[in-house]
């Protein structure tokens, strides 16, 4: 996991299970709605989540949802994150709106491991700082000098020109830059993700994001989470000639997360 990553788990579906469990019921049997959920117990609910899983039929666990924030993170894994889009929202920072007076940034473990391959990244980014704050300086006194011989009042010129300049500065940031995110998923958009995403193949940080992801929903869906994860958690490995070929160690952390 990145040092810097943070996950909080800020609202779930309550009594998700159950919620699901009625779903399956209401499919496979004669009950009423006013019925649905009498005589759903504990051990009910684990058996019908468990048949719906056992079967495929995943569109009763599209009923629930998990909203996370996220931040130390940087744009590359955003960049792949907000791919999942089908039963998926996100709510991004903006660097069209908030200026980075000094912008945090992600460090990749194979760069974080060699020195000098460090002591040049570090150097990247602080002259990514100092040609944004130059270029954001520029723009700004361009934009308010125009804006104030449009008639504007002053403070909102100002307001105005420094949303402007940052609008075009933050081209200059790289993929490192850190961001935070807020995301949520139903559950069956949330498998789908874990499939993909928990893979070893996975890019290491979005890895370590969804592998946190899961370790959170679990301890408010066990009976549901129990067996997400990448493919080779339950089955075969399905990349073929790219497998990583750590299928006992893959499913043996999964096991104990």
């Amino acid at each position: 996991m990145s040092s810097k990553l943070k996950v909080n788990l800020l609202r779930y579906t309550e009594d998700g299970e159950k919620l699901i469990a009625s779903s399956a019921k209401l499919c496979y049997s004669a009950v009423g709605v006013d019925k649905i959920e009498e005589k759903l117990d504990d051990e009910k609910v684990e058996s019908f989540i468990k048949m719906l899983m056992s079967v495929g039929h995943q569109s009763p666990i599209e009923h629930i949802s998990f909203t996370f924030a996220i931040e130390g993170i940087s744009r590359t894994l955003t960049h792949q994150l907000v791919r999942h889009r089908i039963g998926s929202s996100y709510s991004q920072q903006s660097q069209r709106y908030v200026k980075l007076d000094q912008f945090e940034y992600i460090i990749p473990p194979s760069i974080e491991n060699v020195k000098e391959a460090k002591e040049l990244f570090i150097k990247a980014m602080e002259e990514d700082q100092k040609y944004y704050d130059k270029i954001s300086d520029i723009l700004f006194k361009k934009h308010y000098e125009r804006l104030i011989n449009q008639g504007y009042k002053e403070e909102k010129a100002r307001k105005e020109a420094e949303k402007m300049s940052i609008e075009d500065a933050r081209y200059i940031f790289p993929n490192a830059c850190e961001t935070k995110i807020i995301v949520t998923m139903n559950a069956r958009a949330l498998f789908n993700f874990f499939e993909h995403r928990c893979c070893e193949r996975a890019q290491w940080e979005i890895r370590s994001l969804a592998t946190e992801m899961l370790r959170q929903v679990r301890h408010v869906a066990p009976t549901l989470f129990q067996y997400a994860g990448p493919p080779c958690v339950q089955g075969p490995c399905t990349e073929g000639k790219m497998t990583c070929g750590k299928i006992k160690e893959v499913r043996e952390k999964f096991k104990s997360l």
